[in-house]
């Protein structure tokens, strides 16, 4: 299975947690969760437009507002202004699912003009390596918000 395949896979998996969710849940924060379904599904979102805009010149991020919202180290309890709502989130993670989608296969061996570093634990220098760490860490918070679904029971 290729990175553009594993990616709609993870999306598709993100989004039917998101449709399970009671929208009142959404903004829950359990102990023992640093964060919420919100924030995690904001996140998520963020991150790849971040990503994948250093990747690929010609991909224009989306929602640019949101990002103080959902980056790395952002939480909900410091949160200035009204956040998106869930069906905001769950429109734009759809639509950039379909946007991921349509890069083509033939532009996942470009190297990178400048590598991207996640300090020494990881360098991505191509396309794919970004799509590839997208998706993984969608899985990782999709994990997280399936965990935050089942605490708010």
């Amino acid at each position: 299975m290729g990175a553009i395949q594993q990616a709609g896979l993870a999306r598709g998996y993100t989004l039917g947690l998101l449709r399970k969710a009671n929208e009142g849940a959404w903004d829950t924060h359990p102990d023992g969760f640093s964060n919420t379904i919100r924030w995690n599904a904001g996140h998520i979102y963020v991150s790849a437009e971040h990503f994948l805009s250093q990747a690929l010149n010609e991909y224009e991020p989306s929602h640019s507002e949101w990002f103080p919202f959902f980056a790395t180290g952002s939480s909900p309890s410091t949160w200035q202004g009204t956040p998106p709502s869930a069906d905001e989130l769950i429109t734009a993670l759809k639509e950039q699912g379909q946007r991921i989608s349509q890069v083509g296969e033939s532009k996942l061996g470009h190297v990178l003009e400048t590598p991207i570093s996640l300090g020494d634990l990881l360098t991505m220098k191509t396309v794919d390596d970004v799509i590839r760490f997208n998706t993984w860490h969608e899985g990782i918070h999709a994990g997280l918000i399936d965990g935050l679904v089942r605490a708010s029971r």
